[in-house]
C-alpha cells in the first residue's frame, strides 16, 4: 500500500468517526433541551370552565308568564334570576329577591297572589318557594308558610311544612297543606288549631 493511499483510508475513517460524533452530540442536546423544555414550560390549561353550579344567564327585574292554550295561567316578577344548565335544552331558573307570583282563572281573571323571598322554577315548570312564604286571595283568604311548591300539570299549591290559613270567617293551622292555585278549595292535613270568628252585628 502506498503512503498516499494510506492516508486516504485515514481520512476516510476519521470522517466517519467525526460523523458519529456529531450525530450523538446533536441527540444529546436535543434530549436534554426536550427535558429542560418540559420542566420549565408549565402545560396549558383550558379558560372555559363547565360546571353545573355557575350560571350559564343571569337576569335583573325579570318577568315570567306561564299560558295555557294561549291563556294566562301564572306570572312571576322576580329582582334577579340566575339560570343553571341541568342537561338539555331547559334551564333550572332560580329567583332572589322579593318575588311575586300572580294566578289567574280561565277567563283571564286574577284571582291570588303568592309572595317569597326565593324560588327555584324547574323545566317542567314546576315552582318551588322558600322563605316568609304568603298567599293572599282577593277575597281575602290568607296563608303563610315558609315553604310552598306548585305544580304545573295540575295547577295545585302544596306544603308539607307549618300553615296558617286565615279566612274572615275562621283562622286554620297545622302541618301539610294542599289547595287549588285560586285557594278555593284546600285542606290541612294534621290541623292543630281552629278558630272561629264570630261576628257581631250592631243594631
Amino acid at each position: 500500500m502506498s503512503v498516499l493511499a494510506f492516508f486516504c483510508s485515514a481520512d476516510g475513517y476519521m470522517l466517519r468517526w467525526f460523523e458519529l460524533g456529531l450525530t450523538v452530540t446533536l441527540f444529546l442536546f436535543a434530549v436534554c433541551f426536550a427535558a429542560c423544555s418540559n420542566k420549565t414550560t408549565p402545560a396549558r390549561q383550558s379558560l372555559l370552565i363547565i360546571h353545573k353550579d355557575f350560571p350559564v344567564q343571569e337576569t335583573w327585574d325579570a318577568r315570567i308568564t306561564f299560558t295555557d292554550s294561549g291563556r294566562m295561567k301564572a306570572t312571576i316578577y322576580a329582582p334577579h334570576v340566575s339560570q343553571y344548565a341541568r342537561g338539555g335544552p331547559s334551564t333550572e331558573k332560580h329567583l332572589d329577591g322579593r318575588i311575586e307570583v300572580h294566578f289567574y282563572n280561565s277567563a283571564g281573571q286574577h284571582t291570588s297572589s303568592l309572595n317569597a323571598m326565593r324560588g327555584i322554577i324547574y323545566p317542567n315548570n314546576d315552582i318551588e318557594v322558600f322563605d316568609r312564604v304568603v298567599m293572599v286571595t282577593d277575597d281575602c283568604t290568607t296563608v303563610r308558610t315558609e315553604y310552598a311548591k306548585w305544580t304545573s300539570h295540575d295547577q295545585k299549591i302544596r306544603s308539607d311544612k307549618f300553615v296558617t290559613i286565615r279566612r274572615p270567617t275562621e283562622t286554620l293551622s297545622g302541618y301539610g297543606f294542599e289547595s287549588d292555585q285560586h285557594l278555593k278549595n284546600y285542606r290541612i292535613f294534621k290541623a292543630t288549631a281552629v278558630m272561629k270568628m264570630r261576628q257581631e252585628l250592631e243594631e
